[in-house]
């Protein structure tokens, strides 16, 4: 249960401070904290697309996987409700005006293969078993993105960022719902198309592996 509660303590947190800042430092430093805040005891997910990406790599099991996702979202739609109360009105990403739903997902899909790529290749493989610098890594990772394709897609590149405060800005009487789909299909298919391109490039790393992620 221990996991579970790091990753929505973890989303919960990134959650937070995209609803209340915004400020790509703040989103990349908060998640960087995170991070190593609970690595030793979940891995530090805190993303569903990172969640699948890692599942496909056979670091992490399908239980765990369903888990994971539930608590990252219920993490997400209590920040957006705590966001909600302290600034009295709602929040969602959403692409900007005049970007088209092909570009929107283009860019979630592409930064978030970026981020499951560096997860990937800096938390689990044997090589880089130990390091310091991985949380470092993640989180820089959201901040280039979000100062990159923020302002074309709303930066998301996590459907728990997306899917905690669309629902509550839906329950609120708001119209994001509309844009949902750009940020499940563009960040799952980024994860999972960064999970078979390491497979690819790490052959070394599926010899006798384990069935566990930083547990």
């Amino acid at each position: 249960m221990n996991k579970y509660v790091i990753e929505l303590i973890g989303t919960f947190f990134l959650v937070l401070t995209i609803g209340l800042s915004s400020n790509p430092i703040a989103i990349g430093f908060v998640l960087a904290a995170m991070v190593y805040m609970g690595a030793h005891i979940s891995g530090a997910n805190y993303n569903p697309a990172v969640s699948l990406g890692i599942f496909m790599r056979k670091k992490l099991s399908a239980k765990d996987l369903i888990i994971y996702w539930i608590f990252q979202i219920i993490g997400a739609i209590l920040a957006a409700l705590v966001c909600k109360e302290l600034m009295g009105k709602t929040f969602a990403p959403a692409p900007a005006d005049g970007t088209s739903f092909i570009n929107a997902l283009l860019v979630e899909f592409l930064f978030t293969f970026a981020l499951v790529s560096v997860v990937l290749n800096v938390a689990t493989t044997r090589k880089r078993d130990g390091n310091s610098y991985f949380g470092l890594a993640i989180g820089v990772t959201v901040m280039a993105g979000a100062f990159s394709v923020g302002s074309i897609s709303g930066g998301a590149f996590n459907p728990a960022v997306a899917i905690g405060p669309i629902l509550v800005d839906t329950i609120n009487g708001g119209s994001s719902m509309k844009n949902i789909l750009i940020y499940l299909i563009g960040p799952f298919l980024g994860g999972a198309v960064a999970s078979i391109v390491f497979k690819f490039t790490n052959p070394e790393e599926y010899q006798e592996q384990s069935l566990t992620f930083h547990e």
